[in-house]
């Protein structure tokens, strides 16, 4: 039968090293929250049930903390006593019964799936608590796991440890799995009875082993349990999630001329065979489909890249930006809740905002839609095969029949028919002479001011 499995998530730490404003689990790792990494975790290693243990901006982070298709449910942290005291804030969750209690951290956001499923296994094979660790060059200042005939007898914390203990390079990341029928009994054995007075989580390893429990550690990547306390801390996570998850899209069969410089979101999706060159970042809500090529230089966000397009360089696609297939948008562009046909063009210099863009079309350097009044946003259509002259304006609401012309240097204020020429610019005068009389009456007045001073 499955075994049932309740997560509690500590997660009501202040935030004091963050120097914040806000909740420390609120801050993001690739535009996601590191509460959200967490609970997407969780779910991943088919846990359905989870308690978050929730301190300062509760709403927030019970609101950041929420998946679909599990069962949340949150506990207030009133009082900060320890790990041990933290966990049995969440007493009547853990008192339903459940075979497993799984405890970890709300800024741990690297945790894989693979590592909870791990040591679920070992419940599953008759341990009582495993303790997930990791192996380091560098265990000062961590927890040490001391293992004797395969089994973990103790974590003795490094201001405790005897300098042979210290030698000891296999550390505690502070994420275990307790038997979900002896969990309370065991919790509520942890005293405060240590220097800084506080009931120590790490402390039921021993006492779980006086009563003939059997302890046992599994090991973890390094990277993947590290947690975060402050800013520099939340840029070393940033940049090691984004490392992991473009080394998976790469092999994936994407292209990266060079990696290290592209930025993704947690929920970028590219497909095989697209090509992105240096210097690209990926906001959230973006997909990107087989043979698209990203130039250099290019922010993208909230948009849908078709198969085949082209994007950049120096490029900028606003939320609800739709790419069809072999289209382009070039350099120094922005395009913003518009839809670009398949094979239409915006070269180059150009703003697209609340427009529908046929196939075919091709819209000339300096295009501007004009889609706000100062207090609404209007639609500009423009139809298939339609061209649309250089440093031309429309001004929305407005609508560019099929195979229309529209000359360059026009503002365009009124619907354009069906191939139809639109000319809207002030006619051009030749003043024979005048330019060397303006160069002349100008130097005039230079002299003047000169010989004055």
């Amino acid at each position: 039968m499955e075994r049932t499995c309740l997560a509690v998530i500590l997660a009501a730490g202040d935030s004091t090293r963050m120097k914040s404003s806000m909740s420390k689990v609120l801050h993001p790792i690739a535009g996601l929250p590191m509460i959200s990494h967490v609970m997407k975790a969780i779910k991943g290693a088919s846990i359905q049930n989870a308690v978050l243990v929730l301190g300062r901006d509760a709403d927030a982070v019970a609101k950041a903390g929420s998946v679909d298709g599990m069962t949340v449910s949150t506990v207030l942290q009133t009082q900060r006593l320890g790990t041990g005291h933290a966990v049995l804030t969440a007493r009547d969750a853990i008192a339903a019964g459940y075979d497993e209690i799984l405890i970890t951290y709300g800024d741990v956001p690297l945790v894989r799936p693979e590592s909870f499923t791990k040591a679920r296994s070992l419940m599953a094979d008759g341990a009582d608590i495993v303790v997930i660790g990791f192996e380091t060059d560098n265990p000062f200042g961590y927890g040490r796991l001391l293992v004797e005939n395969g089994e973990l007898v103790a974590i003795r914390e490094e201001k405790d440890a005897t300098d042979e203990e210290r030698k000891v390079t296999r550390c505690n990341s502070g994420l275990m799995v307790i038997n979900g029928k002896r969990a309370l009994e065991w919790l509520e054995k942890i005293d405060n009875k240590n220097v800084k007075g506080e009931y120590y989580l790490t402390d039921i390893v021993e006492i779980a082993r006086a009563g003939g429990a059997k302890v046992v550690a599994v090991d973890a990547p390094e990277a993947e349990l590290a947690g975060c306390n402050t800013r520099a801390e939340l840029a070393l996570l940033e940049a090691s999630w984004q490392q992991r998850r473009r080394h998976e899209i790469m092999l994936s069969g994407v292209s990266m001329i060079a990696p290290e410089t592209v930025f993704l979101a947690h929920d970028t999706v590219l497909q095989p065979d697209v090509l992105v060159e240096p210097n690209v970042v990926f906001g959230p809500g973006v997909t990107v489909e087989s043979g698209a090529v990203i130039h250099a230089f290019s922010h993208i966000e909230g948009a849908h890249v078709a198969a085949g397009a082209t994007v950049g360089p120096f490029a900028r696609l606003r939320p609800g930006a739709e790419l069809g297939p072999d289209s382009k948008v070039g350099n120094f562009c922005e395009v913003k809740k518009a839809s670009i046909g398949a094979g239409a063009k915006v070269n180059h210099l150009t703003y697209i905002g609340d427009a529908f863009i046929g196939a075919g079309a091709n819209i000339g350097a300096g295009t501007i839609t004009c889609n706000y009044d100062g207090v609404n946003k209007h639609e500009t259509r423009i139809g298939e095969n339609a061209f649309i002259g250089s440093n031309s304006s429309l001004v929305a609401p407005v609508s560019i029949g099929s195979g229309a012309y529209v000359a360059s240097g026009s503002v365009v204020t009124h619907d354009v028919p069906e191939d139809a020429l639109a000319l809207g610019r002030a006619r051009q005068e030749i003043k024979p002479e005048r330019a060397r009389l303006i160069r002349d009456r100008a130097a005039a007045v230079k002299a003047a001011k000169k010989a004055g001073q």
